[in-house]
């Protein structure tokens, strides 16, 4: 069976050189240390986590700290306005449960909703956007109570109060948080309470001033004081709905808009009826390690799992690296084919096993030739249960995605319980539009939705409709052996969270990569399509050349995702790692 490779040395030259004291409150890319951990994209809220952890509180407790403080520090990516996904191991019986907390359309939105009546044609992605239309339902204040009563030693209140004084005290704009205002300033200007809270003076803020936000202190104190009920049926969801049917366009904005700004149908009803949906986690066994991950509406953990079951057909580890890279690529490819035919909120259950099964994996495998790419996008398979047929196909399309911005964050504590939780708003700014007096903004979660349909003549799974959750491409991954933690991660990045996680795995586990290593590594995302969307370091490299040799071609990136994860060394040593550049770096930390 195959172990992952001893950190301990690595851990001990990664280490800070301080004292104890201050090793609490590590807030570099990378940590080691006892007593629990966290790992996010932003040091305050990597602290916030600490403090819960030192102060005895659970990794839940500490996750809900970090997720609160996140909606303060970065609201462009979360907050109570969007949704997410919690997965959680429970030490003491070994479990592990996931939360979908995932927006929902209200029940008024049919297929026709990002139509155009006008024209008969999808919708601008913008125009759809930027609009009380792409408003779904959120959940993340759910999921945080939920998560509290099930699994937290203290009430949500206690992670609420912390991240409101955040807010009332504020925070130091850094460049990516100015760099988001600023690709966002022609949408945030269009409405009035955006415009006061990012554009004061009519501009970004500068970087190296503060922040405040002192409607969403206030907010935060108020669902303290009266629970998640003054948010889904009280008068913050009153004011929620308002926003969405009467988005408050400003009278005479600083910027210009080119598209309609469309009212959304959301009502208080929908409101009162979002539910948190608690279904069983996806498993694969990939080399001894149970990888768990989460299931549909998210298609993260069934695509991370049908890809993981074709590379098992490999030994990755005794390929080359162009090799071992060439059948990632091939492999993720195959997956997003599938997911894309198979996969949205009302996937069944045994289509979704037949999507992870071994069977099926190797009917996949078989078309991944060695000496030569496949040409993109290539047609689904057939998870029919009868795979003794070679390399079936079937029709449909692939869908072509929308980028969007998310945050994730990991978090264990000295008992070893472990949260992987991976939050949004959809884009980066969700859908522009703060809630007038409340201090957050609202998500865009409903164009994760297809506008049109796909698949040709085959139904499509993600298309809109009346109280159905849009599929996400969230992965937040725990990976165990033996019953016991090994890895925990996830990303944002859209569609790119699935090959995110998916690579990170692929060089922790087969290439020999320690984790800081397997993080940082450049990365290249592979979803069904003509070109691979690539990081430049990633083209540049040897392998990267080598790759076109056999017909992969490239789309450069930037950056492509910004992970945070944990890894549970011998002893109960931990490792947090988070981005060492990309976001601007992330933010990990230890307890001791």
């Amino acid at each position: 069976m195959r172990r992952l490779i001893p950190l301990a040395l690595v851990a001990l030259l990664l280490a800070p050189a301080a004292p104890a004291a201050a090793a609490a409150t590590a807030t570099g890319p990378t940590a080691t240390g006892y007593g629990g951990a966290v790992a996010s994209v932003d040091p305050t809220a990597t602290a916030a986590g600490l403090k819960v952890l030192r102060e005895g509180g659970n990794a839940v407790d500490a996750a809900l700290a970090v997720a609160a403080t996140l909606g303060v520090t970065e609201p462009f990516s979360s907050g109570i306005g969007g949704g997410g996904f919690f997965v959680y191991y429970d030490a003491r019986t070994g479990r592990v449960s996931t939360l979908d907390g995932r927006e929902t359309a209200p029940r008024s939105m049919g297929e026709q909703a990002f139509v155009d009546p006008a024209t008969g044609q999808a919708m601008a992605f913008q125009e759809a956007r930027v609009s009380g239309l792409s408003a779904g339902v959120p959940g993340s204040l759910a999921t945080w109570d939920e998560a509290a009563r099930r699994w937290g030693t203290r009430p949500l209140a206690a992670a609420l109060r912390p991240a409101a004084q955040v807010a009332r005290d504020g925070f130091p704009v850094d460049a990516t948080f100015a760099q988001q205002v600023s690709d966002n300033a022609a949408a945030f200007a269009q409405f009035d309470p955006t415009a006061r809270l990012f554009l004061p003076g009519g501009a970004p803020p500068a970087v190296g001033s503060t922040l405040r936000n002192p409607d969403l202190a206030a907010t935060y104190d108020l669902i303290a004081r009266r629970g998640t009920g003054a948010f889904y049926s009280g008068e913050i969801g009153r004011d929620i709905v308002s926003t969405v049917q009467h988005p408050p366009v400003a009278a005479s904005p600083a910027q210009s808009w080119q598209y309609q700004i469309r009212p959304g149908g959301m009502t208080l009803s929908d409101l009162r009826a979002y539910d948190v949906r608690r279904p069983a986690p996806t498993k694969v066994s990939y080399r001894g390690y149970d990888v768990y991950g989460m299931a549909t509406p998210s298609s993260g953990g069934s695509t991370v799992g049908e890809a993981l079951n074709i590379l098992e057909k490999s030994d990755l580890s005794k390929l080359g690296k162009t090799q071992a890279l060439h059948r990632y690529l091939e492999a993720s490819a195959l997956a997003f084919a599938d997911r894309n035919r198979y996969v949205g909120d009302y996937t069944p259950r045994p289509l979704l096993d037949a999507l992870l099964s071994d069977g099926f994996a190797g009917e996949r495998a078989c078309r991944i030739d060695p000496a030569k790419a496949l040409a993109k996008p290539v047609a689904p398979g057939a998870p029919d249960g009868r795979y003794d047929r070679h390399c079936a196909t079937t029709s449909g399309g692939a869908t072509p995605d929308k980028g969007l911005s998310t945050t994730n964050l990991t978090v264990a504590d000295k008992w070893g319980n472990v949260v992987e939780y991976t939050l949004t708003i959809e884009q980066i700014g969700g859908n522009a539009i703060v809630v007038p007096g409340r201090g957050f903004l609202l998500n865009n979660e409903l164009t994760d939705f297809n506008f049109t349909p796909t698949q040709g003549t085959a139904a499509d799974p993600n298309l809109p409709g009346p109280g159905k959750r849009p599929r996400s491409s969230m992965a937040p991954t725990i990976v165990l052996q033996h019953g016991k933690p090994v890895l925990a991660l996830g990303s944002p990045g859209g569609s790119t969270i699935i090959t995110t996680v998916l690579q990170i795995l692929v060089n922790r586990l087969d290439l020999g990569m320690t984790l800081p290593q397997a993080v940082a590594a450049p990365r290249a995302s592979q979803r069904n399509t003509a070109a691979i969307t690539a990081e430049p370091a990633f083209i540049d490299s040897a392998e990267g050349r080598a790759l076109t040799a056999l017909g992969h071609s490239y789309t450069p990136m930037a950056e492509i995702g910004a992970a945070t994860a944990i890894e549970f060394l011998p002893h109960g040593k931990l490792l947090a790692c988070a981005e060492p550049v990309r976001r601007g770096t992330g933010s990990a930390g230890t307890v001791r």
